[in-house]
């Protein structure tokens, strides 16, 4: 069994991870210790009764046996690597890291130092590529050629740009999600386009965190574009492909109350449970528990991090 530990009790560690390791544990308890989950917090106001918590990595080290722990990194992508390095240190090795791993390639280059140097397993949170919506558009892909795709992910977040800092744009917060999912189903790309635009509200200007698209040329010759709005009224996760056979549009569950995906092919829709983030657990602790080569998921972030950062920095030169 693995002894899960959760660096941050943000809304990432507290809201998503917590929360999914306790249904994980319903899903596969052999997979898991028994017992509270150990975690760690600078911010004494974050610890949680229903957790071991501690106010440094240093001191929960104390109270685990790393060569079968799993540390989840789920503080702000900005700093990552720091965490990493104190993490190898105390001889962690099985980690998952929220997304984006990075924000820029400076960050992404002392995290895959890391990595090499003290051997860590790094599992990036994907888990729409595990997601029963995605194995479908993935079937229909292989049956099919692809023509474009075309993803649009919208939802207000005006409260927690104003509170947080660390995702610095718009194409840090919802992109990684969806990049990842499109380069499975159309494969290696280069950047094409790339808009960015600001938060603005009241007599409140968020530079570059309202809203981002990006336009991307695959190798395969499909041709793909990406839409986030973070100031829209409505919450939407949806993806539209097109196929030399028609047209098929998904949605994804766009939040813990509803775990449903939507799938229309062609005007003809079919409903299904997908609690892909369980899943995803699930199948990263088989890996951590019996590791088989890597995980497969830290090269193709990479891949999204440096689209993201040519994205990120033709819009700052178009700003300028």
């Amino acid at each position: 069994m693995l002894q899960p530990f959760v660096i941050g009790l943000g809304r990432a560690g507290s809201g998503l991870h917590l929360r999914v390791l306790a249904q994980a544990r319903e899903v596969a308890p052999g997979l898991f210790a028994p017992g509270p989950v150990v975690a760690c917090d600078t911010d004494a106001r974050r610890h949680r009764p229903d957790v071991t918590a501690t106010d440094s990595i240093t001191a929960a080290a104390a109270l685990l046996d790393a060569n079968r722990t799993v540390a989840h990194v789920c503080t702000p992508p900005q700093g990552r690597a720091a965490v990493l390095a104190e993490l190898a240190e105390h001889g962690f090795r099985r980690i998952i890291v929220e997304k984006p791993l990075a924000t820029d390639l400076d960050e992404l280059a002392a995290i895959s130092t890391l990595r090499e140097r003290h051997d860590l397993d790094i599992a990036v949170v994907s888990h729409w590529l595990d997601s029963r919506l995605t194995e479908h558009l993935t079937g229909l892909v292989g049956r099919g050629r692809l023509l474009s795709i075309t993803f649009d992910q919208d939802k207000p977040r005006f409260t927690r740009s104003c509170a947080t800092s660390g995702h610095p744009t718009a194409f840090d917060v919802e992109l990684p999600h969806s990049l990842g999912v499109v380069l499975r189903l159309a494969g290696a790309a280069e950047l094409a386009e790339a808009e960015c635009a600001d938060m603005r509200f009241a007599d409140t200007v968020l530079p570059r965190l309202g809203s981002a698209r990006l336009a991307l040329t695959h190798a395969s010759g499909v041709r793909s574009e990406i839409r986030s709005d973070l100031t829209a009224p409505i919450r939407r996760r949806r993806i539209t492909l097109e196929l030399d056979g028609g047209r098929v549009v998904g949605h994804y569950p766009i939040g813990a109350d509803d775990d449903h995906a939507q799938l229309d092919i062609n005007g003809r829709r079919a409903v299904f449970r997908d609690d892909a983030l369980t899943r995803w657990m699930v199948r990263t602790y088989l890996h951590h528990l019996r590791p088989a080569g890597e995980h497969g998921t830290f090269g193709l972030h990479a891949d999204i991090i440096r689209l993201l950062t040519a994205a990120k920095e033709r819009t700052l030169a178009h700003a300028r």
